[in-house]
């Protein structure tokens, strides 16, 4: 797996580096332990309890491997969520994760979550504050001004004045003030 296929998979930059360097360093631990075993065999000859410890590192070996993909599977899922939480408009994402139920929620092969979409609407229903707004004035009440573009009720608005009405303007307003 390399950098862009991890990219692929919703990954930063920064998450697929570490998840590369976790990966390159299990297999350089994989490799000083493969040399261990080769050299253990060598030596050995036919001991038999050489033999036990040489299972043993192996189970030991597979077990390691085992959980070392459980880990990055973990990752993938954890940035997955992330992800998905900050296209939702999550305020805080951590403050929304601990109130999802994440043990139904799987990655998929293809890179998405199952399990996941019931839980972010119920939430977004329930607790919508923890949510960014929709786009758009969410404004409530009084607005000083609204629809007027800015001028106070009972003034003129010169702006949208040609040079001759407003000349004409000032003529017939002579104590009028511009702004």
């Amino acid at each position: 797996m390399n950098k862009d296929e991890l990219i692929a998979l919703g990954l930063t930059e920064e998450q697929a580096a570490k998840v590369l360097a976790e990966m390159d360093n299990l297999q350089k631990t994989l490799k000083e332990r493969d040399k261990q075993l080769e050299s253990l065999k060598k030596a050995s000859g036919d001991n038999a309890e050489l033999q036990k410890q040489i299972s043993a590192l192996q189970q030991q070996n597979a077990e390691q491997q085992k959980e070392h993909k459980a880990e990055l599977q973990q990752l993938k899922l954890d940035n997955a969520i992330d992800n998905a939480l900050t296209a939702a408009g999550a305020r805080n994402n951590k403050a929304v994760r601990a109130l999802l139920d994440l043990s139904n929620v799987q990655l998929g092969e293809d890179g998405k979550l199952t399990g996941w979409q019931e839980q972010l609407t119920a939430l977004q229903k329930s607790d919508g504050y923890l949510f960014a707004a929709g786009s758009g004035n969410t404004f409530r009440g009084f607005q000083p001004a609204a629809g007027s573009g800015g001028v106070p009720q009972g003034q003129v608005d010169t702006r949208k004045m040609s040079y001759d009405e407003l000349c004409a303007y000032m003529q017939q307003n002579p104590g009028a003030e511009l702004k």
